[in-house]
C-alpha cells in the first residue's frame, strides 16, 4: 500500500473516531473526504489531485449534505414554563418596586418575583407585560391598557 493511501487510511480512521466521540456532525464531512482521498490513491499517484479530491468532497458534502441532517439529528427545542411567560401578560400580585427589591406577579398560574423596567414602581393590580427573565426574576412592563389610562 502507498505511503499516501495510508496517510488517507489513517485520516479517516482518525476523524472517524473524533466524529464518534464527539457525535456532533463535525469531523464526519473530512472523514468523507478522506474516504474519497483514499480510493482516489489507488487510481492517482499524484497527492496534489488526491489533496484537491479530499477538499471538494469535504465542502460538497459539507454544504450540501451537512443542511438536510441538521434538520433531523437538532433536538427540537420545547418551550419551557418559563420561556412561555416571556410576552404573556400577567397581573402584579404584590406591588413592584425595584428600590427596595419587592414584587410579584402571576402569570398563567405561576407566582413569579419581578422587578420593573422601566425602574418604576408598579402598583398591586396592574396588568403586566413580561420582557424577559433574569435568573429567577421576571422583568415586566405596564401592559399597553395600562399605559393609557395613566394619562
Amino acid at each position: 500500500m502507498p505511503i499516501p493511501s495510508i496517510c488517507w487510511l489513517v485520516a479517516l480512521i482518525v476523524l472517524a473516531v473524533v466524529e464518534a466521540a464527539t457525535v456532533t456532525l463535525v469531523s464526519l464531512w473530512f472523514a468523507l473526504g478522506a474516504l474519497a482521498a483514499l480510493i482516489t490513491s489507488f487510481f492517482v499517484q499524484n497527492i496534489w489531485i488526491q489533496f484537491a479530491v479530499f477538499l471538494v468532497v469535504s465542502l460538497v458534502t459539507l454544504l450540501v449534505i451537512r443542511p438536510l441532517t441538521r434538520r433531523y439529528v437538532a433536538p427540537k427545542q420545547v418551550a419551557t414554563n418559563a420561556d412561555r411567560a416571556v410576552g404573556a401578560e400577567g397581573v402584579v400580585t404584590q406591588a413592584i418596586d425595584n428600590r427596595n427589591a419587592q414584587g410579584q406577579v402571576t402569570v398563567d398560574g405561576s407566582v413569579w418575583t419581578a422587578r420593573s423596567d422601566p425602574e418604576e414602581p408598579i402598583p398591586e393590580g396592574a396588568t403586566v407585560r413580561v420582557l424577559r427573565i433574569e435568573g429567577v426574576k421576571l422583568i415586566v412592563t405596564p401592559a399597553e391598557e395600562n399605559c393609557v389610562s395613566h394619562r
